[in-house]
Formats: C-alpha cells, structure tokens, sequence
C-alpha cells in the first residue's frame, strides 16, 4: 500500500490533505492528526495509529529485563569505584 501523494502548501501553513489518502485511512473531518518529527521526515498519524506503530514497534521486546540489565551494570560499576 506505498502510495505517493501531493498536498501542496497553502497560506498560513495549511494542508489539505487528498480524498483518496483520507478515505484509505479513515480520517474523517474533524480527526485530530499527530506530526511526528524523525530524522527522516515527518509521519502524520491518528492517536490510535501511533499507539498501534509504537505498540508493533516494542512487540517482542522484554523493556522490564533491559532496563535491570542496565541497572545492575550500573551498580556494579559503582561498586568497582568504592
């Protein structure tokens, strides 16, 4: 579903953001969109679409057991300048 599409910039900043882009993604009027600025560009998403990128983005990652991990190392390696 990569598709290409052209919304020129208006006055005041403003975008308007195509019919097909907005069917295809359920936007309907009125959605409140998020611009999230990468270093690769900007993504403009729903709320619930950057929960479900960052949710599928995390999926399979133990966060709890990296987060110990680095603890422990970190007291350790207080402990070896004690």
């Amino acid at each position: 579903m990569d598709t290409t599409f052209v919304a020129p910039m208006g006055d005041r900043g403003r975008l308007v953001v195509p019919a097909e882009l907005r069917a295809r993604q359920h936007w309907e009027q009125g959605a409140r969109l998020l611009m999230i600025e990468t270093d690769g560009g900007v993504i403009l998403v729903t709320r619930e679409q950057a929960k479900s990128l960052v949710r599928s983005q995390l999926a399979g990652k133990d966060l709890v057991a990296a987060l110990l991990a680095d603890r422990r190392s970190a007291a350790a390696a207080e402990d070896e300048v004690e």
